[in-house]
């Protein structure tokens, strides 16, 4: 059925336009997730069906996704660590700052990686932005930066972001980095500043 329901939203007429397909198609992709996926996420609700579709199994995320909606205990691995302790890590967090244009986010980026606010930072181009400002709905193309930082650097960060931003009022959002890859977060921790 979910597959019918997204080759439908494919065909749809509201798609005629290419901006329209790059906007709609990651929900009609995370719809499908869910929809093929649902079964593998608790062994409950796949033995009560006897559809298993499998795709979810493939899915690079599925332990994790598994693991906040099963019953089992998430499997241990050597590869990835939680963020509770240890002298290797530190507390991090992925921070969303938008940018008007490309050459703005370069430069924005390059100056936090240099100034050692932040181990990375990428660049996501073409994202469309609504929101309100001064009374009126407002709709921007923009870019997305993705920042790798530790918890610690957070006001020093969102303090470099504010006075080196073109906006009166830039986005600066923190989201904590609860687990990952030991590897990427010992290099995390030794290309931030303390």
């Amino acid at each position: 059925m979910a597959s019918t329901l997204c080759c439908r939203a494919r065909a749809s007429p509201i798609f005629s336009t290419s901006s329209t397909i790059r906007r709609r198609l990651p929900l009609i992709g995370a719809f499908c997730m869910l929809s093929f996926g649902f079964c593998n996420f608790s062994p409950s609700f796949s033995s009560s069906f006897s559809v298993n579709t499998g795709c979810a199994q493939s899915l690079p995320f599925a332990p994790l996704l598994k693991s906040k909606f099963s019953t089992q205990a998430p499997a241990k691995t050597s590869s990835s660590i939680r963020m509770e302790s240890g002298s290797d890590t530190v507390p991090s967090i992925v921070v969303y700052v938008t940018v008007p244009n490309k050459e703005e986010g370069k430069k924005l980026a390059e100056s936090i990686v240099r100034e050692k606010l932040a181990a990375c930072v990428n660049i996501v181009p073409g994202i469309e932005s609504v929101y309100e400002w001064e009374g009126k709905i407002q709709s921007d193309a923009e870019e997305l930066l993705i920042i790798k930082s530790r918890q610690s650097l957070l006001e020093a960060l969102t303090k470099h972001v504010e006075e080196n931003h073109p906006y009166e009022v830039p986005e600066v959002i923190a989201l904590p980095i609860n687990g990952g890859s030991t590897p990427y977060l010992k290099w995390l921790k030794n290309n931030t500043r303390d």
